[in-house]
């Protein structure tokens, strides 16, 4: 059965989210240089006035790439947790998860050059 609606429970899960981002910031590396890369490309898009359609599309890359990497990073930690041996399958898991990660970043690398591109040259 369904427990009935709480607002208290609704902030309890919002705390455990920004807990999460809280550890994702502190200790993983590349989410830091996502991070860094979202900054300065947010504030290139203030410098070059982008239209209102360009920063959707800025947006929503880096979301993907934001979202990607922090799943990329729970698969990790979920793998070294099942499987703290080294395994081939465990290896293949964490890198497939990698490789969603470069996608997504391939992705916003492209949207970066066809929204900036015109801007600068």
């Amino acid at each position: 059965m369904q427990k009935p609606f709480s607002i208290k429970t609704r902030i309890k899960s919002f705390r455990f989210a920004i807990n999460g981002l809280k550890h994702i910031i502190l200790n993983e590396h590349n989410f830091r240089i996502h991070l860094f890369a979202a900054l300065v490309v947010t504030a290139l898009g203030f410098y070059l006035q982008i239209t209102s359609a360009d920063w959707l599309w800025l947006i929503a890359a880096i979301g993907f790439v934001m979202v990607t990497e922090i799943i990329n990073s729970a698969i990790e930690n979920l793998v070294d947790l099942v499987s703290p041996e080294k395994q081939k399958t465990a290896g293949l898991i964490k890198d497939m998860a990698a490789a969603a990660v470069l996608i997504a970043s391939i992705t916003a690398a492209i949207i970066g050059v066809l929204t900036f591109y015109p801007l600068i040259f």
